[in-house]
């Protein structure tokens, strides 16, 4: 069996150091742009136009469906339930939607209550071929 030498197990150590922190490096930029990415505005404005979010203050699932909006969460239509009781009266849990007079409970990601508002972005993606 071959011995490599100090200095060529120092290079070994120190490239698969480099391409480890690259890797990271990149899966950190993905994880970012998958979940702090912030939403067009006017979808979020169609979506606080067309639906209603209740909230209650301490619910941490509330808090996780705010984050999704980021700065446009100001475009929503929000009722907390904790200050406002008289409108959660058929509220059974938070996060809830009502979309159409329909209740949806739970979390949901942009993109599906953009499909279930009906709200479509203006942005137009040109793919190239």
């Amino acid at each position: 069996m071959r011995e490599i030498d100090v200095d060529t197990k120092h290079k070994l150590v120190n490239t698969g150091i480099v391409v480890g922190v690259i890797i990271l490096a990149f899966g950190i930029i993905q994880f970012q742009s998958k979940y702090f990415a912030q939403p067009d505005e006017e979808v979020v404005k169609c979506i606080g136009e067309k639906a209603v979010l209740y909230v209650q203050e301490g619910c941490s699932h509330c808090r996780t469906q705010e984050l999704k909006f980021g700065k446009s969460k100001e475009f929503l239509n929000i009722v907390d339930c904790f200050y406002e009781v008289d409108k959660c009266q058929e509220i059974s849990a938070t996060p809830t939607w009502i979309i159409n007079g329909e209740i949806y409970a739970g979390v949901f990601s942009v993109e599906e209550l953009k499909n279930m508002t009906g709200c479509e972005s203006s942005v137009k993606v040109e793919v190239e071929e």
